[in-house]
Parts: structure tokens; sequence; C-alpha cells
């Protein structure tokens, strides 16, 4: 019996000792990282600590350089002029994560905003004129008067995701890389948008008079000095939404799984085409709710509003610490991302510094976050 038990005994005390070995080796190569090795696996981690440490920095910077910057009017100034641009930024996140883009994202957001605007205050002419041709009278009557806040607050939605359903079939179907099927879209979008409105705004006091619900994300309130409006909390809110989805659920770990290798995760049995499909569509449904947004903050709404939106979520979602490759995002990153822009903007508007050099400093911190990125990228190969 004894003789038995002499081999198992020898043989686990082997491998209590390999095991042990393991882990001095393990430990000492921990022991051997430089600090600059530990900082950026550090970062990798938790890739919103980047913008969070740059807001802060940029703050206190700003604050010396530029009078009454640190005052909390400006400060809330600056959330409130980043609302519309940090809800796109979750959507082009949410894209990116899968190592896509959407350069629509702008077009999609204002003709929501303006089929909105118009329905909730003159209506649909062109319809109401197509069915007056068409003898249906009725009809013609119901699309001549303007329609319920509610109704065109859902009916812009439901077109965004259309849209964004779009950009997502010519990608998954259609095999058209993101870059290209959206660059397309956005020509085709802004084409649709210019012919639907016939490049008339919608004025604030029509839709003071017919459609206040469309202002409400314009009203606010006022805590210690600093003005915040409904728009920012719903940025807030949208982004608190969005990490759950991404984070918390099985969709969000599929997109993850898309994002890191579309081969690995077909092979585990995730459908790819159709995640994608429903991401751009989600992108398509938050820009179809930014136009809500986007009117309240404005106070009216013209079809050349907007346009440099696509750039400036992009630069948001870059600086949060997004990998333009896919695989890892941060929802709380793109919205500093978008705040940590404003910052720049107004902190170098209060210190004189003119416009072209705050575009500058947008392209040196769009080059700095990539190029970070990739430095980051290189620590887990």
């Amino acid at each position: 019996m004894s003789d038995n038990s002499a081999p198992t005994k020898t043989i686990s005390d082997f491998e209590a000792k390999l095991n042990e070995a393991d882990k001095t080796v393990a430990s000492f190569e921990d022991n051997n990282l430089s600090a600059l090795q530990r900082a950026r696996g550090y970062l990798r981690a938790n890739p919103t600590a980047i913008p969070a440490i740059i807001l802060v920095v940029s703050i206190l910077v700003f604050g010396l350089i530029a009078k009454n910057f640190m005052s909390a009017g400006t400060l809330s100034l600056i959330l409130k002029q980043v609302t519309v641009t940090g809800i796109i930024a979750i959507a082009q996140t949410i894209i990116i994560l899968t190592a896509g883009i959407d350069l629509s994202v702008g077009a999609m957001l204002v003709i929501c905003a303006m089929v909105a605007a118009r329905w909730a205050t003159i209506g649909a002419p062109g319809l109401s004129a197509l069915f007056n041709w068409l003898g249906m009278e009725g009809m013609a009557g119901f699309f001549a008067q303007p329609f319920p806040f509610y109704f065109v607050v859902l009916l812009a939605i439901v077109i965004g995701t259309v849209m964004g359903t779009v950009n997502g079939l010519l990608v998954t179907k259609a095999r058209i890389p993101p870059f290209i099927a959206t660059l397309g879209t956005f020509f085709a979008f802004n084409a649709l948008k210019l012919w639907y409105t016939g490049s008339e705004s919608v004025r604030a006091i029509d839709l003071e008079q017919t459609a206040p619900g469309l202002l409400w994300f314009g009203n606010g309130f006022e805590i210690l000095g600093a003005k915040f409006i409904y728009g920012s909390i719903a940025l807030l809110l949208l982004a608190a939404l969005a990490w759950y989805m991404l984070s918390r659920t099985p969709w969000g770990r599929h997109v993850h799984a898309v994002g890191d290798d579309m081969d690995a995760a077909m092979l585990t049995g995730i459908q790819t085409e159709r995640t994608l499909v429903s991401v751009y569509a989600l992108a398509g449904l938050i820009c179809g709710f930014c136009g809500w947004v986007a009117i309240g903050r404005v106070g009216s709404m013209s079809p050349i509003a907007f346009e440099n939106i696509n750039l400036d979520s992009i630069t948001a979602v870059v600086i949060g610490g997004t990998s333009l490759f896919g695989g890892r995002a941060s929802i709380a990153g793109s919205v500093l991302g978008a705040i940590i822009v404003g910052v720049f903007n107004t902190g170098l508007s209060l210190a004189g510094v003119d416009s072209y050099w705050q575009m500058f400093a947008s392209g040196c911190l769009i080059i700095v976050a990539v190029a970070f990125d990739q430095w980051l990228r290189r620590a887990s190969q």
C-alpha cells in the first residue's frame, strides 16, 4: 500500500514546487516592470482615466491663463455647449467600438430635427399636396396642419433609426467599408436635407407658438450661479444607459467581441451581421433623439446647422480613449472628450487666442490621442 502511494506523493510534491516556481517567476517579472510600463498597463485597463486627467489639467491651466474661466457660469456654459456633440459622440463611440465609423451622423441629426420642427409648425405640405392631387381631400387636410410635438419626436426617432439601418445594411450586406458607405450616405442625406427643407430654417417664434414642447431640452435650472439645461441631464442619462448596455448586457458583449475580432466572434456563434446592423440602427436612433435635444439647445433649426459635428464627435471619441481599431471603448471617456474640446475652445477664446488656433489645438489633440492609443496597443503585444 505504501509502495503505491509513494510515486503519487512524489508527483504531488513536484507539482507543488512547479506552481511555486511559476508564482516566483511571475512575481519577479512584475517587480521588474518599470514605472512607465505599469502606467501604460493601468491606462490600457482604465481608458477613462486618460481624458479625466487631461480634463483636470486643462481646467487648471486655463483657470490660470484665462480670466473668469473658473467661474460657475463659464463651466456650466461649456457643458451646455457640448450637449449635442456629447450625445452624437455616444452614437459614434458605439460604432467605432466595432472598428467602423459613421460620417453621416451630422446629416441624420439635422434631417431628424428639421422633420420634427417642420411637421410641428407647418405640417407636411408636400404630402398634403400629393393627397390633394389624388383627390383625397381628407388626408390632404390632415397633413396640412401642425402635428403634436410627441408625434414628431417619435417620427424623428423612427427616421433616424431607418437611416442608421441603411448604413448598417450597406456595411454588412453590400460589404462596403464603413468609411466609404457612410461617406456616400453623408452626401445623399445632405442632398435630401436641402431638397426637403428648400434651404429654409424654422424660426424660434414659430416653434414657441406651435410646438413649445420641442424646446423643452433648452430649459433648465440654476445652482449656485451655474445654469444647467435639461439637455445636459439627458446627455448624462443617455451615457449611463449606453454604458450599461455595452458592459452589462449580452448585446454589449457581442459588440465588443465583433470589434475585437469579427472572425473569432463569428466562430463563437455570434451573428455578426445582425449585431453590426443593430449598432448602426441604434446610432441612428440616438441621432433622431438628439434632433429633439438640438432644437431645444439652439431654439430654432437650420438645414446648415451642426456642419462640423461629424469631426467634433470623432474628436471627442478619440480623445476619450476609444480605439479607432475597435474592441475598446469608453462612453464616459467620449463625454469627457467632448467636454475637453469645449474647454479648449472656451479657454483659448477667453485667453484672446484667434479661432484658427483653436482648430489647430483640436487637430493636435486628435494626433496626440491616436499616437497615445497606438502606444497603449503595443503594450498588449
